[in-house]
């Protein structure tokens, strides 16, 4: 149903970086998640009064708080595309994230509610009743869920939303909380043992983990996260591209939300090359990633020597004893200052977060190791540098 709404009323439906094609989705699958909601609510309400079943109410009242998550979803979508302003140069485009953040909130309060509800069921048991009608609406329910959760997942992964995966949890979540309920219906009919209060707080209990785990992949974009592999390579195949370009160090992606990248990078260029023709060179690598990756670019450009024996030799060396400390490490900006007596040996070390080693512990490690080289006259000046891709 979302792809044929999807062909009909959304331009372009297939260009998934747009991002005035990520709010046409995010409000059509809003909408049609309110619907569905709504209609689930009104059902299981139904058939949580006639059998006085708290695990199918509570159902019930789960499909509604989704709806009111669908609601969150669709506005937020809407938010996320207006254009900057004054007081948001970079856009609203986190607007979508926040919107998934509320929908997380929404699962957890939704859960802890549940599972107080069937705590109380279990101190008070009370017979529940079942009927044809009952267990059709608990099994039409879950259909509809596994639906739910399979489109907005899809959607998710296309258009790379966070809020739209939380609300597939969501939908997951409700499938199996349905699941549950609509077992304990039957064995309780079939038995006569009353299982509603202990399913109620199994449903609650996977509720809740559900609404933490959204939490924190929503929270994750908010707070800042590395790039995604896929992204750091396509940069890299780009502007390493150019024959100008014999390097890249500092890459930073910052994300403004979805479709609102902002990248900026020093590329490494020939010391002897024509600067006005690097200069433009370096506006060509800005386009081109502009137009690929649908973000803003913005390149410094870092003069190297290339044709230096001496140099050359001396940066291989000193990149594998960085790389013998942690594969990892990479360094850049390197240059050899001589003097009368000694020669400085002036670079950066770029280390990731994680390392074993502290900042100190690279610098002193390093500094040892030159200072040992035949002729005992080399000195580092070092600069740690930290890898954010």
């Amino acid at each position: 149903m979302i792809t044929f709404l999807s062909r009909i009323l959304i331009k372009n439906y297939e260009d998934y970086q747009s991002p005035a094609v990520r709010q046409s989705y995010g409000i059509l699958s809003g909408a049609v998640g309110i619907a569905l909601n709504i209609m689930l609510f009104f059902g299981k309400w139904l058939a949580g009064t006639l059998s006085g079943s708290i695990a199918i109410t509570a159902d019930a009242f789960n499909n509604l708080s989704d709806a009111g998550s669908s609601l969150i979803t669709l506005i937020g979508f809407k938010l996320s595309g207006q254009k900057p302003d004054p007081e948001h140069p970079f856009g609203h485009g986190r607007m979508e994230y926040i919107s998934g953040l509320f929908v997380s909130v929404a699962i957890l309060i939704m859960g802890f509610e549940l599972i107080k509800s069937s705590v109380e069921k279990l101190l008070h048991p009370a017979p529940i009743e079942s009927s044809p009608l009952i267990l059709a609406i608990l099994a039409a329910s879950i259909l509809v869920k596994v639906y739910m959760a399979y489109y907005n997942s899809a959607l998710g992964r296309k258009l790379k939303s966070a809020a739209m995966q939380a609300t597939a949890m969501d939908s997951l979540s409700d499938t199996v909380s349905t699941t549950l309920v609509l077992a304990a219906t039957i064995i309780s009919q079939l038995t006569g043992i009353l299982l509603d209060g202990w399913f109620g707080v199994l449903v609650g209990l996977f509720i809740f983990y559900t609404g933490f785990k959204t939490l924190k992949d929503t929270m994750d974009p908010l707070l800042g996260q590395p790039p995604q592999k896929e992204l750091v390579t396509q940069i890299h195949e780009i502007v390493m591209g150019h024959p100008m370009v014999h390097g890249i160090h500092d890459l930073i992606v910052h994300d403004y939300g979805p479709g609102r990248l902002m990248i900026s990078l020093h590329a490494e260029v020939s010391a002897d090359g024509n600067l006005l023709n690097i200069h433009d060179e370096i506006d060509n690598i800005e386009h081109e990633l502009q137009e690929k990756l649908k973000c803003s670019a913005t390149i410094h450009m870092d003069p190297i020597v290339t044709d230096n024996a001496e140099i050359n030799e001396m940066h291989r060396v000193i990149s594998k004893m960085a790389k013998n400390l942690d594969s990892r490490f990479s360094i850049h900006d390197f240059r050899m200052v001589e003097g009368p007596t000694h020669t400085n040996l002036i670079f950066d070390v770029v280390m990731p977060y994680d390392s074993i080693y502290t900042d100190n512990d690279v610098i002193n490690k390093l500094k040892e190791q030159i200072h040992a080289l035949p002729g005992g006259k080399y000195f580092a000046v070092i600069q740690i540098d930290k890898a954010y891709c």
